[in-house]
């Protein structure tokens, strides 16, 4: 079943040392996107990784050994919403101080990011 909905994924290398920060920080940005409209925002840290023959989140993350892998999404109820939403987030001063305090908590240039239109929702 195909809806409307629109998710923003992130897979982010995190130091180990810097994963309580990071949570921190995580928790004040997820009540800016919840108040912009994101229905659902999940910040998870792998717990197994690995499968033979299959490529580890980690690799996919280019994580090292201090390093743990976090999965990111925000969930919209459309696109339009998600963009809307995005601006305004972009503009709130509270992120400012959110992305101060984040800056050395992981490097923005090894976060991957894409915006996911819903194929199936069950």
């Amino acid at each position: 079943m195909s809806d409307e909905r629109y998710t923003d994924g992130f897979l982010i290398p995190v130091k180990k040392s810097k994963l309580d920060d990071y949570t921190r920080a995580a928790e004040k940005c997820s009540a800016i996107w919840k108040e912009y409209g994101a229905l659902d925002y999940a910040e998870t840290v792998i717990d197994h990784d690995g499968i033979p023959n299959m490529r580890a989140f980690a690799d996919a993350a280019g994580a090292g050994e201090d390093e743990v892998v976090v999965f990111s999404y925000v969930v919209y109820p459309s696109k339009e919403v998600r963009d809307a939403a995005n601006e305004k987030i972009m503009a709130d001063p509270r992120m400012k101080e959110i992305c101060e305090v984040s800056a050395p908590l992981f490097d923005c240039r090894r976060m991957a990011y894409g915006g996911f239109r819903t194929l199936v929702r069950a």
